[in-house]
């Protein structure tokens, strides 16, 4: 998807391209074809809703920029609710035609085993990075290794978190300003709530490896199931741990256990549920987590889970060019930048495809603002997000810098919503203007 999209904006703005495609000479597990912009999963580009949904918004800049993937996924569009679903093979079919049509493109059948020392190049390699390109990136990003079974932890959005039952504070109040002493968002469990806690995780349906598979886990990111395995007090002396902790909303009475959850961005819009990282299946999920005190109507950006990924650290590793700061020949784009999903990456695909036209033409060109929904997004990848959890993340409007003056919680969510897309598209339109410099 990124491939076909930035070859396609450059190209389309007379710049000389050659896509390097391996299939079907060289074949992953998921595949079926040698089609480029193939899907493997989903054949839903998810909600097409402009104004009260970020992919929706997503979809519409895309649109905007006469983005390959979404013009055609509207010629083959499937019925599907307010979902954008298309006919996978009729979809990839015409991706393919268009960019082999294309005057200024050439598709070329091979296999790239390391990463070039020159010329201008966009790697979109996805989460099914073969394994010489895996190791020739790792040796460039300084990394022992891009692919491995990672789990992780849910976020939350924090305006569907009940304030009358959690509080902010640091354990210990540790911090030298009031910021740092509140910085954790905390949701107290009585005995009662944490042994039914307890019992709903180990009863929860989760995800297992498939035959032959085997996983290594990072320190400190080992599943909560598995910890609540080992005994049902592991939690409460692991991340459930109450110490160091009084609850503002009833300071007389010490809780059993805590929940605590940290700020996942710099706006303060999303927190990620510390320790909590997990395999359960998603619907398990969503019943075990708002069975949380504060979190029984929670609303989550991202779930957890437990995967096979490929990706890069992006925040420590790309300007926000999409460029290696080590290497500024070498662009990243797609899903290899920690972004998810089939639209998240061709917009990143779009982009690069465009700064890098622009760069090859002499130009100058800025990242989009993060008041877009592409802006959003390249901004949480090159340095907005924590380097140090850093894990993909689809676009959601917790990525968006909040609008003034608007109410704030789930009354006024449908307002801040259009509030934000309204805003995106003024300031979408306006740098559009700057992106579309050409070869004459």
């Amino acid at each position: 998807m990124a491939g076909s999209e930035a070859a396609w904006q450059a190209a389309n703005m007379g710049v000389p391209v050659v896509i390097h495609e391996m299939r079907p000479k060289v074949e992953t597990f998921a595949h079926q074809t040698g089609l480029l912009g193939e899907m493997v999963c989903s054949n839903s580009f998810r909600s097409d809703d402009s104004e009260q949904n970020a992919v929706g918004l997503l979809h519409w800049e895309m649109r905007q920029a006469d983005g390959l993937i979404m013009q055609t996924a509207q010629k083959h569009r499937l019925p599907a609710g307010g979902a954008l679903a298309v006919d996978r093979d009729l979809f990839a079919q015409a991706v393919t035609a268009s960019l082999t049509a294309h005057p200024n493109i050439i598709v070329e059948y091979d296999e790239i085993k390391e990463l070039p020392d020159t010329g201008h190049w966009i790697v979109a390699t996805g989460p099914l990075t073969s394994s010489d390109l895996a190791s020739s990136i790792a040796k460039h990003t300084n990394v022992d290794a891009l692919a491995f079974f990672d789990a992780i932890a849910p976020i939350v959005y924090f305006d569907s978190i009940d304030m009358s039952k959690a509080w902010m504070q640091s354990r210990y109040d540790k911090g030298e300003t009031e910021e740092e002493r509140t910085a954790y968002l905390n949701c107290p469990m009585t005995k009662e709530q944490y042994e039914g806690f307890i019992d709903a995780l180990m009863a929860a349906e989760k995800t297992e490896f498939k035959e032959g598979e085997t996983a290594g886990y990072f320190d400190g990111c080992l599943p909560i199931e598995v910890m609540a395995e080992r005994g049902r007090e592991t939690l409460r002396f692991g991340p459930m741990k109450p110490v160091g902790l009084t609850n503002a909303n009833d300071p007389d009475n010490k809780p059993y256990a805590v929940v605590q959850l940290r700020r996942d961005n710099k706006l303060g819009t999303l927190y990620n549920i510390v320790g909590f990282q997990t395999k359960m299946k998603y619907g398990a999920q969503t019943d075990v987590f708002k069975s949380i005190p504060g979190l029984e109507n929670a609303s989550f950006a991202r779930l957890g889970g437990i995967h096979r990924n490929t990706f890069m650290n992006s925040p420590t590793l790309l300007d926000d060019q999409m460029r290696l700061r080590s290497a500024p020949h070498l662009r990243f784009a797609g899903q290899i930048t920690g972004v998810e999903g089939y639209v998240e990456s061709s917009a990143m695909g779009l982009l690069a495809g465009r700064m890098a036209a622009v760069e090859i033409l002499g130009g100058e060109i800025s990242a989009p603002p993060n008041t877009t929904a592409m802006g959003a997004l390249i901004t949480h990848i090159t340095g907005g997000a924590d380097a140090k959890t850093f894990q993909p993340m689809n676009v959601n409007f917790g990525l968006f810098p909040p609008v003034e003056g608007l109410k704030s919680g789930r009354r006024g969510r449908k307002d801040r919503y259009k509030a934000y897309t309204d805003r995106a598209k003024v300031d979408w339109q306006a740098w559009l203007g700057t992106s579309t410099l050409d070869a004459t």
